[in-house]
């Protein structure tokens, strides 16, 4: 088995989970089986608990692991199905090993950074090696060179190099190399630096990926070849991308950094075909026809927190040779302005998931907004629950109608907490997760949708709707058309009278891939297509 350790320096969102992501892509479509893992220092358990504004959205796995967003890119770049053991918090580490500590198991001995934090790093490296056998496992290590939270997790690589050995392992390093406009060139010491910084710690790195905006001169790679000790054909530059995310497996080709990994690893392989990959790029860049779609979402400011959504319509869109104008609407600025106003050119509203009360009622407005006009509506995880509250209140006129999320005396709760999670006091990782079936029901939208009844798809919530509303509003036109195998929760709602209005429980955008786009977000934004034509 052969490894590849992707880290950082300079500073933060670099890309090293894309350039991960790509490399995987790449292998992959050379015959190799790849594994991508994970590794985060914060010292959070997981993100599950941490605010979108600082850490993006929370990826969910088929397995209910809460995890970084990064790993949303390892699985629609390659054909992973990842689980649990490929992400790791610092967080994890010392809860496993103070658990440990607290039963006894170090018999009294002091318990050290080296060797238990160390060892229990170790431990999750074959640990995944052992659960999911692969040819190559690339793991990236999440912040900064330098910083101290990550100091553990480079000293334990260092140590599984030697274990393994080096003839086992890649190094890659991805580095800033920035342009200094006042002097007119790009300036190689801050990646000088990052490397003698891993060279301190017992690291050396045979790749460097070098993110710029402008290209590496002949000179510029000599440079850094020589003052990192790295070989000029493993100097690689990674521009900045034109259009899409995607083009970075076909960039990374162009500056052969498979052909180089696969020589440092003696793995001897055919060149990657990319036909399939490229078309799917084409259809993105060069798109026949295009359709504005407004997201209404309460962290619309921050691009991180609706990117699995964002990358799903991305792979619908290309496979109707479309591309996609996003109107990116705070759910806030609903509460105040007239939707019509707001929304009145838009082929489709699609309402993304959230906690809190916060912009709740202008995600209402718009909900109404599309249904009243006859607008394809997609709704996701909240996009249900207020798309439910909406009809209550605004077609069957209860007064009143609200989930207890965000009033616990609502006089009709028409959401309302799961039995299972009344009890529950700890917020991380409890709540309703992972891939659940749903039942489909014949002759709906749905069915017409998915082509099949029964379903799986990822969760992540704690409310439900409430089957105490279930006649009142079937008889208005409100149609349950997917449940739970045993008919007590609700899945997929539609409306009887609406051209497209749908609207799950569950998180489809974690299924999404370029080209395998998700059923739903497929069926929308061809809706979307015919709204706008």
């Amino acid at each position: 088995m052969k490894y590849i350790f992707v880290t950082g320096g300079v500073v933060s969102s670099l890309g090293k989970g894309l350039a991960a992501a790509s490399l995987g892509t790449l292998l992959e479509l050379r015959g190799l089986k790849v594994v991508l893992q994970k590794f985060d220092p914060y010292l959070n358990v997981d993100p599950g608990t941490m605010n979108p504004f600082q850490h993006g959205e929370v990826y969910v796995l088929h397995d209910g692991a809460e995890t970084d967003l990064d790993l949303g890119h390892y699985e629609r770049f390659t054909n992973s199905n990842l689980s649990r053991s490929n992400s790791t918090s610092s967080g994890q580490v010392y809860e496993t090993v103070l658990a440990r500590e607290r039963r006894g198991d170090y018999l009294g001995k002091t318990v050290q950074v080296i060797p238990h934090i160390t060892d229990e790093i170790k431990a999750r490296l074959r640990k995944l090696a052992h659960e999911q056998p692969c040819d190559v496992l690339i793991t990236e290590i999440g912040g900064t060179t330098g910083d101290i939270e990550g100091l553990p997790f480079l000293e334990a690589i260092r140590q599984f190099v030697l274990e393994v050995g080096a003839q086992n392992v890649v190094i890659m390093h991805v580095t800033l190399v920035p342009y200094i406009k006042a002097a007119g060139e790009l300036k190689t010491k801050p990646s000088q630096q990052s490397i003698a910084k891993l060279r301190e710690i017992g690291l050396h790195p045979q790749v460097l990926i070098c993110r710029t905006e402008h290209p590496l001169g002949d000179d510029v790679r000599q440079k850094l070849s020589v003052f990192c000790n790295v070989p000029l054909d493993a100097v690689v530059e990674a521009r900045d991308v034109d259009h899409t995310i995607y083009e970075m497996p076909l960039m990374l080709q162009q500056e052969k950094l498979d052909d180089t990994i696969c020589r440092l690893l003696a793995l001897n392989q055919p060149q990657a075909d990319m036909t399939n990959w490229r078309k799917f790029v084409n259809r993105i860049v060069r798109p026949k026809k295009r359709v504005k779609i407004a997201v209404v979402g309460k962290y619309i400011e921050l691009q991180d927190a609706y990117k699995s959504i964002y990358e799903s319509l991305t792979h619908a869109a290309a496979s109707v040779d479309c591309g996609t104008d996003l109107l990116l609407v705070d759910a806030e600025e609903l509460e105040e302005k007239d939707p019509s106003l707001v929304l009145k050119d838009v082929a489709g509203i699609l309402i993304p998931g959230g906690f809190g009360d916060r912009g709740v009622e202008g995600k209402i407005r718009a909900t109404q907004f599309a249904r009243e006009n006859s607008v394809p509506y997609l709704g996701l995880c909240l996009g249900m629950q207020v798309a439910s509250i909406e009809f209550a209140r605004n077609v069957c006129g209860l007064r009143g109608a609200n989930s207890t999320e965000f009033d616990t005396k609502a006089e009709h709760p028409i959401i309302d907490l799961l039995e299972a999670q009344k009890d529950i006091t700890d917020k991380g990782a409890s709540m309703r997760l992972g891939t659940w079936p749903t039942k489909i029901v014949a002759n709906t939208r749905a069915f017409q949708v998915y082509g099949r009844d029964e379903i799986t798809e990822r969760h992540r919530h704690r409310y439900e709707f409430n089957m105490n509303y279930r006649a009142q509003m079937e008889a208005q036109g409100f149609v349950i058309s997917g449940t739970s195998p045993d008919g007590l929760l609700v899945e997929l709602v539609e409306l009887k009278d609406h051209p497209w209005f749908l609207a799950c429980q569950f998180h489809p955008e974690f299924q999404s891939k370029p080209n395998k786009p998700h059923p739903l977000f497929k069926g929308f934004v061809s809706a979307c297509l015919a709204h706008g034509s």
